[in-house]
């Protein structure tokens, strides 16, 4: 019977299929940030460029996020957002007009609005509502790109849905250490504040940039007091890698919102890089290194077991991400830009090669504990399974 069950259990879910689409938005991703920075690309698209911020927001993080609530609302209908999410991205890479990438992404994203039903019915609380609205940011970022707005004018909505998914779920586990009430009505005031600020900077970048840093500077401010992350990052092993990474990444929120501050909603030149990927690279994916040994396996059902070599590409993300913005793009420095970008990308890989090879070796080693010793062949296939 134990033989069946290993047997069983080593059929990959179906769901782990959903992850191509998301993996490959990645990879193209990556590829087109090597365009970007005047660098030599494995990958030659003409297109690719254009699509960098759509790949990397809605085709990698926003697949992945939706198939985590899909996932939690546990339901076959559940899945359309991830599929159609995913399917976007693999339109924008394909000879496909752009209009069917972005309409797919567009019904993506309204699909992972329309998660928040079920999970607020289920738990009618403000963590849920500030993830609702995230998908909100989603749902206009989608609408933008169909008008065929350009990428640097509605980047402040891609900002708004990755911040705000991130902020509800530390949101959900700063009940762990019982902040004041008063929290959770500010950071839900914020989140209205930071929809607000988008939808204000494409009318008026100076002043929607204004209410984007100021409220980008509370909700930095606000995690930093009270996310559980200040008390775990004093543990060991995987509770302090966790930590560190979600440390690190609200002060990268905090640069950003500085920068958006000063300077307003810029599309283009220094400030426009250094806010995009203070946010994308420094919170967002530092979140996602963060959350990866919990998040992946309830997704895959595979475990991904923490390893100390996980802080290689993390602070090599960090330190990279420090060369590009404090020295690239805020003196001027063009070797900096490269070079550093450079770094984020082999960070962002050495972390996937890092979670997969944890993965697989995990894998194996479960198949082996499992195995039966001393069962004949056919006994695994005669047993019946209950």
């Amino acid at each position: 019977m134990r033989a069946v069950a290993v047997k069983k259990q080593s059929r990959p879910p179906a769901r782990l299929v959903l992850l191509l689409p998301a993996g490959l938005a990645l990879l193209a991703g990556l590829d087109s940030a090597l365009t970007l920075l005047g660098l030599p690309a494995p990958v030659r698209f003409d297109r690719l460029p254009d699509v960098h911020g759509q790949l990397m927001v809605l085709g990698f993080v926003g697949t992945l996020v939706a198939l985590e609530r899909a996932v939690a609302v546990g339901r076959h209908w559940a899945y359309a957002s991830p599929v159609l999410l995913g399917a976007g991205a693999v339109a924008l890479l394909s000879p496909a007009p752009l209009a069917v990438g972005r309409a797919l992404q567009l019904g993506g994203a309204v699909a992972l609005l329309a998660l928040y039903v079920p999970l607020w019915r289920r738990q009618p609380a403000r963590a849920v509502a500030v993830q609702a609205a995230g998908a909100f940011a989603a749902v206009g970022t989608a609408l933008l790109a169909c008008a065929a707005v350009p990428i640097p004018v509605l980047a402040p909505w891609l900002v708004v849905f990755l911040v705000l998914t991130v902020a509800g779920e530390r949101l959900e586990l700063m009940r762990i250490a019982a902040p004041p009430p008063a929290v959770e009505v500010t950071l839900l005031g914020t989140a209205l504040a930071l929809l607000s600020g988008a939808a204000a900077a494409l009318l008026s970048p100076r002043l929607g940039g204004g209410v984007l840093g100021s409220a980008l500077l509370t909700l930095a401010l606000l995690l930093f007091r009270h996310d559980v992350a200040r008390r775990t990052v004093r543990g060991e092993g995987q509770r302090r890698f966790m930590a560190a990474a979600m440390l690190a990444g609200f002060g990268w929120l905090a640069v950003a919102g500085g920068i958006w501050l000063a300077a307003g909603t810029v599309t283009a030149g220094p400030g426009y890089d250094a806010v995009l990927h203070a946010v994308f690279l420094g919170f967002v994916i530092s979140m996602v290194m963060a959350h990866a040994p919990v998040i992946l396996p309830a997704v895959i059902r595979r475990p991904l077991p923490y390893r100390p070599l996980m802080y290689a590409p993390l602070l090599l993300l960090h330190g990279s991400l420090a060369l590009r913005l404090l020295v690239g793009d805020a003196w001027g420095v063009g070797w900096a830009v490269q070079v550093g970008g450079v770094a984020n990308i082999v960070a962002v890989l050495g972390f996937l090669g890092i979670a997969v090879g944890s993965i697989v070796v995990s894998r194996s080693s479960t198949v082996r504990r499992s195995a039966p010793v001393d069962a004949a062949p056919r006994a695994a296939v005669s047993v019946p399974v209950p």
